[in-house]
């Protein structure tokens, strides 16, 4: 089972889900946050206060509109890739899988970043 979440990052509203996950239930215990958005290539991410483990089916390779959670960075991370299609990318290193963007995560492509970062429960 998911959770419904709003994701607000500077102008722009996107609707997203976390997943019943470690990692997804850790963060959506600490909802909402806030923070300043950085950018590493096609990925806009933000250090939380948790620090969790890597995940048995935690990964390198991300789709866009993928959620994450970077362990070595203790980071939320928002893939939004580029190009066409549903391509796989490189994260810098594995993340846990925590959910998704509902909708086209392409239009985060646009924002200037630091961009004010806002999560929280729909």
């Amino acid at each position: 089972m998911s959770v419904k979440i709003k994701i607000k990052v500077g102008d722009l509203s996107l609707d997203g889900e976390l997943y019943d996950t470690p990692s997804g239930r850790a963060i959506l215990d600490i909802l909402p946050l806030e923070a300043d958005g950085l950018s590493w290539g096609t990925e806009i991410y933000f250090p939380i206060k948790l620090d969790l483990p890597l995940e048995e089916d935690a990964r390198e390779k991300v789709k866009p509109g993928e959620l994450g959670y970077w362990p070595p960075g203790k980071a939320f991370c928002l893939f939004f890739g580029s190009g066409e299609g549903d391509e796989e990318f490189q994260a810098a290193s594995k993340v846990n899988i925590i959910g998704r963007i509902k909708g086209d995560p392409k239009v985060l492509a646009k924002v200037e970043i630091p961009a004010k970062i806002v999560i929280s429960r729909a």
